[in-house]
């Protein structure tokens, strides 16, 4: 069984559920009413004064690590591994006074073999050409100590500012400790280009290159730009803010003038289709072009390609690999 120091053990328990699902997955939050909240998985389980109850199930806690291991199926050791790398929690080291510095980017270390990452990007239907331009770059990348996929965000110099993180045969969705989201996964025109498409993830954004790929064009040809997660508007559509990752890239790339919109076919997705529009300024010409089929460009991209939902479904069972 892989070892994990009782220090990290520790702070893993002092993750409660709601500060754990706001920092972490806030797409899988949903506010219910007054201080309660519940999640989109499951709209029985209520979050309220520190502590969570599945009422369906009569299951209860107080932590992440209980919700993990009672609602997800996690063991013990993958649970606090789960919370851990996603907290960058790691084990007490001596480090003098004067050698602490500012917050930073803290990527996951490499791993020396890519075959976890490749195999669950080519089941995703993404194109070998795609992944392997990624891969040189290091845009993309298998973590080692749990064989996660990196998606790096850099940027104007070349230096990663972002790291997204997915699972290979779990759930897991995170991000690298330092991320700023101003730095998401992005795949910039070859050359000079008027025109950047903006997608939710990282997973959406190959998924739409391999199918330009597919239909015989130039997948290098305009800027493609994720956004890193969900983004949540405001109440009143017009006090919206543009997603930071947009705003930085419009300031950097003057020359663009038309975005073209890729989200979600859920009402999440087109809601913030609509608020990104109203709120950007006039000088930019706007099209949406939700996906053609399924939920998202990576459903779109399966059912072209005859891969069975239930396969990719998979990746939800099972455990993060050890070395």
């Amino acid at each position: 069984m892989p070892y994990v120091a009782p220090e990290v053990v520790q702070r893993v328990k002092q993750i409660d559920l709601l500060t754990y699902l706001k920092s972490y997955e806030p797409y899988e939050l949903v506010h219910f009413s007054g201080h309660t909240y519940t999640t989109r998985s499951h709209d029985s389980l209520k979050i309220s004064n520190g502590k969570w109850m599945w009422w369906s199930r009569g299951i209860g806690g107080r932590s992440a690590l209980d919700y993990l291991i009672k609602v997800r199926g996690y063991d013990f050791v993958q649970a606090v591994q789960t919370i851990a790398e996603q907290a960058a929690i790691q084990p007490p080291v001596s480090i003098p006074a004067e050698k602490k510095t500012e917050k930073k980017l803290i990527l996951p270390k490499p791993y020396r073999y890519q075959t976890y990452a490749v195999s669950y990007l080519q089941n995703r239907g993404i194109d070998v050409e795609i992944i392997q331009y990624c891969l040189k770059t290091g845009q993309i990348y298998e973590s080692e100590n749990y064989h996660n996929v990196v998606f790096v965000g850099t940027d104007q110099s070349g230096i990663p500012r972002y790291a997204a993180l997915r699972g290979v045969g779990t759930d897991f969705v995170g991000e690298a400790s330092g991320s700023d989201k101003n730095y998401s996964f992005c795949i910039p025109a070859e050359e000079k280009c008027c025109e950047v498409h903006l997608f939710e993830s990282a997973i959406d954004l190959l998924s739409y290159a391999t199918e330009q790929k597919l239909n015989g064009g130039n997948w290098r040809e305009t800027h493609l730009l994720s956004l890193a997660g969900v983004y949540q508007p405001a109440k009143e559509i017009e006090k919206s803010k543009v997603p930071a990752a947009l705003t930085r890239f419009l300031k950097e790339h003057p020359e663009v003038d038309r975005v073209v919109f890729h989200l979600d076919n859920d009402r999440t997705g087109r809601l913030a289709t609509r608020a990104i529009r109203t709120v950007l300024p006039k000088k930019y010409q706007t099209r949406d072009e939700p996906p053609k089929q399924g939920n998202d460009c990576n459903d779109s991209l399966c059912i072209r390609l005859g891969i069975r939902q239930t396969k990719r479904e998979k990746r939800h069972i099972g455990r993060n690999f050890e070395r």
